[in-house]
């Protein structure tokens, strides 16, 4: 039998994963809590014992998949001592993350953008977590003397990650794969490569 603990997560997950449901299908302002509560098998007064509001669950979603991807990335990449190939992992995992788990890459791409109060209020640890991952990567070669010296990993992850993130917003937006997931990490990867070996 389930203890207390184990039944209070397995309803927390539950939610989360209600909402995430909820959010893709319906978007997260047309989204009513009853809608995510009837989703995730709960009273309606349920979601409060765990929740403050709306916003609260959005952030909790956020939180609960960054944190999947990156012990996912970190995963791939302890599979890897080449900085240069490091990238390309990068790359494909990002990519196929979004293709392989379609709600999530609706709320990331669509909803968590509509939400001023998350875009203006939420301090994105997990998200500066998860492109760290590629400064690590940058600086791992530098130190190797594969990449150029002078490069800003600041600018570098950003740039890198903006280059994933609008693919990955382009499929989203226009329900398109016109260009594969192989196709498109290999092209991202390789014009990043270029620019930052020696």
């Amino acid at each position: 039998m389930k203890n207390n603990h184990s039944k209070s997560e397995d309803k927390h997950q539950r939610i989360i994963k209600a909402a995430l449901k909820v959010f893709a299908k319906k978007g997260f302002y047309n989204s009513r809590v009853s809608e995510i509560a009837k989703e995730a098998e709960v009273a309606d007064g349920t979601i409060y014992l765990y929740f403050k509001n709306k916003d609260d669950i959005l952030i909790s979603v956020f939180e609960t998949e960054m944190m999947k991807m990156i012990s996912n990335m970190k995963k791939e990449l302890s599979k890897c001592h080449d900085p240069v190939e490091k990238i390309r992992i990068f790359a494909f995992q990002h990519l196929n993350m979004i293709t392989e788990n379609q709600e999530w890459a609706e709320v990331a791409q669509v909803e968590l953008r509509q939400s001023s109060k998350f875009m203006r209020e939420y301090v994105k640890d997990h998200y500066t977590d998860y492109i760290n991952i590629f400064a690590y990567i940058i600086r791992e070669g530098q130190e190797k003397g594969i990449f150029k010296e002078g490069i800003n990993t600041g600018i570098a992850k950003r740039a890198f990650f903006g280059a994933l993130d609008e693919m990955g917003r382009y499929w989203v937006l226009s329900r398109s794969k016109r260009y594969s997931v192989e196709e498109s990490s290999e092209q991202i990867s390789d014009m990043f490569i270029e620019g930052v070996m020696k």
